[in-house]
């Protein structure tokens, strides 16, 4: 392989290792998810091209060349399938966003604001990735949209489902919204602790394997190997 190439994939395997930068996108017609669908588009075909030159060079000649294609579409398609780091971030903002926004929107209807409006206030109160999922609700609803409607379209994306849920289900039974929201404020700030006690754990489990990894050769070299010496010694 040519210099040239070799120093083409470094720069590119660089290139993919630094994660992209997180950009806003006010005028965008897109979604929030399509827009971190279409910012990941081009490491997803780096990804798939660099995948069917390693084939092609680890096997070479017209069999390398089948190799590389079938690599390269292998991995277009593992990554369409897979989740972005984009949408990563997004679902991790979402779902540490809820909580409060939740609390928000059981504060301002226990205050009289009926949701559509509660909701649309704490929106402009907090603005990010969450805001930018629901602000288009109350609009619908001021439309003459059935509420029910409104809320349950919220279960497609899977961290919004229970506040599509919980309102739904108000606009349905009647049940009071303030005493449903003030409820699934507080489920969902126990899940919180709790997902945030699980990654304590998980770093203290992460943490103790580079430890183990240093302690275990100068255990062998210190205790270990003295005492095979010994007896190999002895039994000579």
């Amino acid at each position: 392989m040519s210099p040239v190439v070799v120093a083409g994939l470094a720069a590119a395997s660089v290139w993919l290792a630094v994660p992209p930068p997180v950009r806003r996108h006010p005028a965008s017609p897109l979604a929030p998810a399509a827009v971190a669908a279409s910012e990941e588009r081009p490491r997803r075909w780096l990804w798939s091209g660099l995948a069917g030159v390693g084939a092609w060079a680890f096997v070479s000649g017209r069999p390398g060349l089948v190799a590389g294609v079938v690599a390269a579409v292998s991995v277009w398609v593992v990554l369409g399938r897979a989740e972005t780091p984009g949408q990563r971030r997004r679902r991790e903002r979402l779902r540490a966003d809820l909580p409060h926004v939740v609390g928000l929107l059981a504060a301002a209807v226990r205050g009289g604001l009926p949701p559509a409006d509660g909701l649309a206030l704490v929106c402009r109160a907090l603005p990010g990735p969450l805001a930018d999922a629901l602000a288009g609700l109350p609009p619908r609803i001021a439309l003459g949209v059935p509420p029910a409607d409104v809320w349950g379209s919220l279960a497609v994306e899977p961290a919004l489902a229970p506040l599509g849920r919980t309102l739904a289900r108000s606009a349905r039974t009647g049940e009071p919204v303030a005493d449903a929201l003030e409820r699934l404020g507080r489920e969902l700030a126990a899940r919180a602790r709790a997902e945030v006690e699980d990654s304590a754990r998980r770093v203290g489990v992460r943490a103790a394997v580079p430890l183990g990894l240093c302690l275990l050769p100068a255990f062998l070299l210190i205790g270990i190997v003295p005492v095979v010496g010994g007896l190999l010694e002895a039994l000579r």
